[in-house]
């Protein structure tokens, strides 16, 4: 494992352990409020893990804080994703509309792909290039067969947890599979965001000039 990775686990750990520890004094659990079942059928409290039915406002800080490392976690996870898995190597080229190279260099003109072509036949980006900022490398979207299967799974995934949180919404109301099938959902959806920007979206850099 990266001497880095390891760094940034211990400074994690270092931060939420003696929290945990005074998190784990504080209020007490309360008792249980159940449904009377001869009134209502949902069952709210019924669930596959068992939880405290109260928690301290410290032991809610050290939930959020978990919570958000691990979204740092999975937004660092689909960043590399899309640069390494789906995008093409730094310099590489990529085949865009009819079989011309689509990678612009230093030149800062692009081929294949056009959007707008000069009167030199190269072709230019007027929404992005000016006098201060011109394309450095563009790579047209690769439209992998990958990415239709993984945006084709992902949809089926979305519709079927879409469709378990409202069957349990019309039945039992269980909070815990309301949180499992909704978390699903939307990561069923951020998959669906990524594969497309990924596999079906153009890679563009840019090079801006500034002054200091």
């Amino acid at each position: 494992m990266d001497r880095r990775a390891i760094a940034v686990v211990l400074v994690v750990l270092a931060v939420l352990a003696p929290t945990w520890f005074v998190a784990m004094h504080g209020e007490p659990p309360s008792e249980e409020i159940r449904i009377d079942q001869s009134v209502s059928e949902i069952r709210p409290l019924d669930g596959f893990v068992d939880t405290p039915n109260k928690l301290s406002p410290a032991q809610v800080g050290v939930v959020v804080w978990v919570a958000l490392l691990a979204l740092l976690g999975a937004m660092a996870f689909f960043h590399r994703f899309m640069n390494r898995a789906a995008r093409p190597d730094p310099g590489e080229g990529a085949s865009g509309g009819g079989g011309a190279e689509a990678t612009a260099t230093d030149g800062g003109h692009a081929t294949g792909s056009a959007e707008v072509a000069d009167a030199d036949g190269w072709t230019t980006f007027p929404w992005i290039e000016t006098d201060y900022r011109w394309v450095v490398e563009y790579h047209d979207a690769s439209d992998a067969v990958e990415g239709l299967v993984a945006m084709g799974g992902l949809t089926v995934l979305t519709i079927t947890f879409a469709a378990l949180f409202t069957a349990e919404y019309l039945t039992l109301a269980r909070t815990q599979y309301f949180g499992i099938y909704t978390f699903g959902m939307f990561m069923s959806l951020t998959g669906l965001t990524v594969s497309y920007y990924a596999w079906f979206m153009p890679h563009v850099e840019v090079a801006e000039r500034r002054d200091h």
